[in-house]
């Protein structure tokens, strides 16, 4: 079977819509909350931190929701369109809010909507597996990423060319525009792919293709009955392994969370760049972590899981320690953060997978859920942690922070003894993008 790439792209405009407005979310918010109300640091990472709080609860509820519903648009899709027309609208009160500095009405439309992306995010990713082969999944998700990244990408890049600079510029037409993708890329998602009629299709195309090359497909009771008969306790030896990487997998959140988050602020404060500059360092980081999958799948190949993380926590360290003698911008830290974003892929490539080869015959779901769980914990505690001392001490203990961080991720993976199994090589280019971040 092969992937039907023109489905599969139609399918990623949710997830691109939701990465673009992610990426304001995480840059914008911030400076409007200290530039705008007057918040401090602490406070405005506390408040930073409630899209992880709301999404340890929402996105396991509506996800839920999303698989017992059915409509005659299906499962996922109005999910989809709702949350989707809910934000667009809610995004809208938020720069008229900032214009007339009325707090109340900020914080409640931020609240609300929070909740509206809760709303469908899970659906969102929910819905590729639900519309493509299981054995065509990993491709998928390629492309899903590879969408993602698209609307990243494009909101850093409204950033720059509509952010006006001062302490208080006009956001308006950036989140209009931020607004209007969202807008048109699930609209065109709706026009272009039915749901229940697309579901459908690909199982009539796996009944197809299963009967042409004669495959015996097991009977879902008979495969979830042998998946429990094969899980066991997991050994010790493996528990303390899995332990140790769980920690790491919270120390480098911890780190690279608090970067991104604080950027745009320290970049005003410290580095006294105006308007939406900063957007060019982490255009070239996800730029650069986009090229980098490829060369870093090639490398894990070769050299195991193990030690590419732990080449590519040292690196993200040693730009972190870099960054901190930096007293102004230069041209030179696009370079760091280059390998920044080269050093985030190499981590986020590999981390996951060894999470799921050290569960084998336990209970991976049970450990992946627990994967998400210590890295959305760590990006709730981080904008908090990080922004009181910003706020109490300096805005020059960003890096630092970082710094320290990253090394305790390196130090605990040192003892990570298990889950290194060097990953086959991958079928097609397109694989190397199948990450799970």
């Amino acid at each position: 079977m092969k992937l039907n790439y023109k489905r599969t792209f139609f399918i990623g405009l949710a997830f691109l819509s939701i990465s673009a407005f992610w990426q304001m979310y995480d840059n914008i918010i911030p400076l409007m909350l200290q530039n705008t109300f007057g918040l401090g640091e602490t406070l405005t990472g506390a408040l930073m931190a409630a899209d992880n709080v709301l999404a340890l609860f929402l996105l396991p509820i509506f996800g839920a929701l999303s698989d017992k519903v059915e409509t005659g648009f299906g499962k996922r899709m109005p999910f989809i369109v709702g949350g989707t027309v809910l934000a667009v609208i809610l995004m809208l009160i938020l720069p008229a809010a900032d214009k007339s500095v009325n707090l109340v009405l900020f914080i409640g439309a931020l609240f609300a909507l929070l909740v509206s992306m809760g709303l469908y995010r899970s659906p969102a990713v929910a819905l590729m597996p639900d519309l493509t082969p299981n054995k065509l999944r990993s491709k998928g998700n390629a492309v899903i990423n590879l969408m993602g990244a698209v609307g990243g990408v494009y909101t850093l890049i409204m950033i720059k060319l509509l952010v006006g600079k001062g302490d208080r510029p006009d956001y308006t037409p950036l989140f209009v525009s931020v607004a209007a993708l969202m807008a048109i890329a699930v609209g065109i998602l709706v026009i272009t792919i039915n749901e229940k009629k697309v579901k459908e299709k690909v199982a009539a195309e796996v009944r197809e293709y299963e009967e042409k090359e004669g495959v015996v497909t097991m009977n879902e009771d008979v495969e979830e009955q042998a998946d429990e008969r094969g899980k066991h306790a997991m050994p010790p030896e493996v528990k303390r392994s899995m332990i140790f990487l769980l920690a790491s997998i919270f120390f480098w959140f911890m780190a690279y969370n608090a970067v991104t988050t604080a950027f745009s602020r320290y970049t005003k404060v410290v580095w006294h760049l105006e308007g939406g500059g900063f957007a060019d360092c982490l255009m070239v980081a996800t730029v650069a972590a986009i090229i980098s999958y490829i060369p870093i799948g090639n490398i894990a190949s070769k050299v195991g899981r193990k030690k590419t993380i732990m080449g590519g926590v040292v690196l993200m360290s040693l730009c972190y320690f870099a960054a901190i003698f930096a007293g102004a911008y230069h041209p030179v830290i696009n370079i760091a953060f280059a390998l920044i974003g080269i050093a985030w892929a190499a981590i986020n490539v590999n981390s996951y997978p060894m999470i799921v080869e050290m569960s084998k015959g336990c209970d991976i779901g049970k450990f992946t859920g627990t994967y998400y769980t210590f890295s959305m914990t760590a990006q709730i505690f981080t904008p908090v942690l990080s922004g009181f001392l910003l706020e109490k001490v300096s805005y020059r203990t960003l890096f630092p922070y970082a710094m320290v961080f990253s090394v305790l991720a390196f130090l605990t993976m040192t003892q990570v003894q298990h889950g290194d199994a060097r990953p086959d090589k991958k079928k097609s280019l397109l694989e190397n993008f199948d990450v799970d971040d």
